[in-house]
């Protein structure tokens, strides 16, 4: 049986690279316009062509958010987007409305065609009707269960299943929200989502002779705030389901997220150890870890608290080269200094090895005893031999 394709959040062209070179598959990402994540970097026509050619030159792909619910005065622009994605051959268009599809189909019929999980497909009647349509492949919605999963993969046996399987979930109905417009005037489904579901809220039942006030303790009411999904466990079940695309959440992550999260979900579907590597995606920041939707809808649950946990550790620096005299050259990211103990995150053989360092040179030959300026270029030395990768990441437990 193949192994399903691990899809990679690219909020940037550096978070896109590392996907890559932690093993991801594909990447998803959006242009600077018609793209739901409106305030990740995101890339400009030319940056897409770079990251289009960049992938295909790995035998990677790359698929492109037009998720937005479009207005009429979109559209004179959307035709000239379209048929430039077309022209630079992506791999995908991650689509909601069909009314993009239909001017796909005219100015780029070779573009193939994703139904964003924007369009909420929740049953196998609905599958089967985008791929009537053109569509090769449906993100599912996040709130069904395996059970229900499976059954639309048997009934559109030609038709490609994507689904989340990480990260952040949407306590509103596939993302449909207007909370946030609501609130902030920036609309959600346009790509401008504030978030407002992780507030603070309190509410009062008023209906009532005696009205009752919604109670909170200690951390807050955060009654719209989830979890975050983890299947990394479970990842048999998903490909039992027909699951062909294994999707992680996160373009607005960070660099460090993208390394951590890929590098184990792509160790786990290649054989590695399914414990040590969940304990991995504690080792970057997340809202507490539950299923989702998949094993029924009692599962489902509501993270009561704004705080982010289980980091606990800080990325430290982002390996670029090895050098002749076996130094590294880094680029440092958080503060560090000479007797520091280093976690090595690799995609090769010296994973969650430590680098304890020895010596920091600078790009001029100074020696120095603390690296303190973000994102400075400097040679380090361990104290034992190590085998690091361009694009490895150093990071360390914190006290």
């Amino acid at each position: 049986m193949q192994k399903p394709e691990l899809l990679a959040p690219a909020g940037s062209k550096e978070k896109l690279i590392t996907a890559f070179h932690f093993g991801a598959d594909a990447c998803y990402l959006g242009g600077k316009d018609f793209s739901l994540r409106s305030f990740a970097d995101n890339f400009d026509r030319e940056g897409l062509l770079e990251a289009v050619n960049y992938a295909h030159s790995l035998g990677k792909k790359i698929y492109v958010t037009v998720n937005i619910f479009p207005s009429n005065r979109d559209f004179p622009a959307l035709k000239d987007y379209v048929k430039y994605l077309g022209e630079i051959k992506a791999d995908g268009m991650l689509v909601t409305d069909p009314g993009v599809i239909e001017l796909a189909k005219t100015v780029s019929p070779e573009l193939p065609i994703h139904i964003s999980t924007q369009a909420n497909v929740t049953n196998a009647y609905t599958a089967a009707f985008w791929h009537k349509m053109g569509a090769e492949r449906v993100v599912l919605a996040r709130e069904l269960s395996l059970t229900e999963v499976k059954e639309i993969k048997d009934h559109c046996s030609d038709l490609q299943i994507e689904c989340f399987v990480h990260g952040a979930m949407c306590i509103s109905y596939s993302g449909r929200c207007l909370l946030s417009s609501y609130l902030t005037d920036r609309d959600s489904n346009r790509g401008e989502c504030v978030q407002a579901c992780r507030w603070q809220y309190k509410m009062r039942e008023v209906s009532r002779e005696n009205s009752l006030e919604l109670q909170e303790d200690s951390r807050g009411a955060y009654v719209l705030n989830s979890y975050d999904m983890n299947m990394l466990s479970h990842l048999d079940d998903l490909i039992k389901a027909g699951v062909d695309s294994f999707k992680i959440e996160g373009r607005m992550k960070t660099v460090y997220y993208v390394a951590n999260v890929i590098n184990a979900y792509r160790r786990a579907l290649d054989g590695g150890d399914i414990v040590e590597l969940d304990k991995e995606l504690y080792k970057c920041k997340n809202r507490g870890y539950f299923t989702g939707f998949y094993y029924g809808k009692e599962n489902a649950g509501v993270a009561y608290s704004k705080e982010q946990s289980g980091d606990g550790y800080s990325f430290v620096a982002v390996v670029l080269e090895k050098k002749e005299d076996g130094g590294y050259l880094i680029e440092m990211r958080n503060r560090f200094k000479i007797g520091d103990e280093l976690e090595i995150l690799s995609s090769g053989g010296d994973f969650n090895k430590t680098f304890k360092v020895k010596k920091i040179v600078t790009e001029s030959g100074e020696e120095i005893e603390d690296a303190k300026f973000v994102q400075q270029k400097l040679i380090i030395y361990g104290e034992e031999e190590r085998e690091l990768l361009s694009l490895d990441v150093l990071r360390r437990k914190d006290d």
